[in-house]
């Protein structure tokens, strides 16, 4: 393994030794490329940089206690990817080159997988953007699909403990009917301007309602929102948010412990029910939240206790944890060892 201070990495970019690539040229995707060049050599007319046409992926690999390398879920990445490939008109890459892909980059850079005991993992990027060069308003007819992985810590510094959101009703991430079920790097860029709002006024992240009503709940800043009450884990429905992998995962072990599982419209008003709320995703798996503020309102809708995350968020958090580390049975089948 690299010598690295594994429990000090921030989520931020540490070079690896190598990423892989693929292309897609003349109608059909080439061959798996090995590279040790973290750059890309890029026509400054490609349709990636003037009209947005990316999309990419998170996922991770985890060094388990056993010694062995296991990543999670990687299907429902290649799915997810292919669904948005379809919402920009981009090739869809075919689950087994997906797959393939991110064990070659995990395997190739094993020595950067971080210790079990440090808490730290091996962030995996999948990225495709269109390569060919046109001013025009079409879609590419050339492609590049890279894999980068790199080591990360905790998405927020705290790690796994309580938040504070704020609403922000002057800001959309993005709409009914537009990107927002897709994972693009548009609706990302589309936060940023709220999101240093929110970091300015000292809270963890901003809070979105949906941009047609700015009635209901749609997500916290990328991350999906579910909140606990009455023995239920609720989260919202929506054609504007992404369908977070960690979130499905979240839902299915929630039924698993007895809770029943509510995916509907959720008003902001309902948000003084909730006993727990939480923000998840691939980055962080669960974000507690101690509290959302609405600027325009003066409301604040408090959900932890004593700055804890609540008993229900605590243990969904660790359960699905144990399944990516390999410590809990995988009855689900969603984990997959890479290196053995």
């Amino acid at each position: 393994m690299k010598n690295l201070d594994w429990a000090s990495l921030s989520f931020g970019y540490i070079p690896t030794d190598y990423n892989v690539r693929c292309y897609y040229r003349d109608g059909k995707w080439g061959e798996i490329e090995v590279c040790s060049d973290e750059y890309i050599k890029l026509h400054m007319a490609a349709t990636c940089l003037h009209y947005g046409q990316e999309a990419f992926e998170g996922l991770k690999a985890y060094r388990c206690p056993d010694g062995k390398i296991r990543v999670f879920r990687m299907d429902e990445n290649a799915r997810r990817l292919q669904d948005t490939c379809r919402g920009i008109l981009m090739p869809p890459l075919p689950d087994d080159r997906f797959e393939e892909m991110v064990i070659k980059a995990v395997r190739l850079n094993q020595e950067y997988v971080p210790t079990y005991e440090s808490g730290a993992t091996l962030y995996i990027r999948p990225l495709m953007i269109g390569t060919s060069a046109q001013v025009g308003v079409r879609p590419a007819n050339e492609y590049l699909f890279l894999i980068l992985v790199t080591p990360v810590g905790p998405y927020f510094k705290g790690g796994f403990s309580p938040n504070p959101y704020v609403i922000v009703r002057n800001y959309d991430r993005s709409a009914p009917l537009g990107t927002g079920m897709f994972k693009v790097g548009g609706n990302y860029a589309a936060s940023f301007r709220a999101n240093a709002l929110a970091h300015e006024k000292g809270y963890a992240s901003e809070f979105y309602l949906d941009a047609k009503e700015k009635k209901y709940i749609d997500e916290c800043g990328a991350a999906n929102f579910f909140g606990i009450k009455d023995n239920t884990y609720i989260t919202p429905k929506s054609s504007s948010i992404l369908p977070s992998i960690t979130n499905k995962s979240l839902m299915q072990l929630a039924r698993d412990m007895g809770l029943r599982v509510e995916q509907r419209a959720i008003l902001e008003e309902e948000l003084a029910t909730f006993e727990e709320a939480g923000a998840c995703g691939t980055a962080a798996v669960i974000s507690p939240i101690s509290y959302i503020d609405d600027w325009e309102t003066g409301a604040r809708y408090q959900f932890s206790k004593n700055g804890e995350p609540g008993p229900i968020s605590q243990k969904l958090y660790h359960h699905l944890r144990n399944i990516q580390y390999g410590i809990e049975e995988d009855v689900h089948g969603w984990t997959q060892v890479v290196v053995e």
